[in-house]
């Protein structure tokens, strides 16, 4: 992992405003996640997070289940702002191999929101298998740049904790 600086940083903000703008369209009441693919320049792809099909009938954001410490599945009802992006960039015959995704969750206001751990696994296992050179996320500390194999070690690490 890496924290971008100065004209890398401003381009990726760049990015990551536009992942923002992408995450504005999310049918989750939960949370508000964008992601854009980027190559050469231009956005190869991009997606929310929403339910399956994006059908606000398949919605159970809000549901509460009972999930024990350390368990490493998503109980979230949606589909991931990366997975929409890369099925989208799969199904139009886009190359991902040496792209960029750029990740981002917004607030009800659509503010960025400082992303934390690297949690999910499918996700990063998707990017890997894309063939994509990074991950980038909005952080506290900054921009993070990852090598997606970093990001896919990274989440298993992850424990989801007791719910009290």
């Amino acid at each position: 992992m890496r924290i971008l600086k100065e004209s890398e940083e401003q381009d990726a903000l760049k990015w990551l405003d536009e992942a923002a703008r992408v995450a504005k369209g999310s049918l989750c009441d939960r949370a508000h996640c964008g992601s854009v693919i980027v190559k050469d320049g231009a956005i190869v792809a991009e997606g929310f997070n929403s339910p399956p099909q994006n059908d606000g009938a398949l919605r159970t954001c809000l549901n509460e289940y009972e999930i024990p410490a350390g368990f490493r599945h998503d109980r979230t009802c949606c589909i991931h702002a990366e997975q929409r992006a890369i099925q989208s960039a799969h199904k139009a015959g886009k190359d991902m191999s040496g792209a960029k995704i750029y990740f981002v969750a917004v607030d009800e206001a659509g503010n960025k929101v400082k992303a934390t751990d690297m949690k999910c696994t499918i996700c990063s296992r998707a990017v890997v298998d894309a063939g994509m050179a990074e991950f980038i996320f909005y952080a506290a500390e900054g921009v993070r740049s990852y090598d997606p194999a970093e990001v896919d070690a990274l989440s298993y690490e992850y424990k989801t904790p007791l719910k009290k």
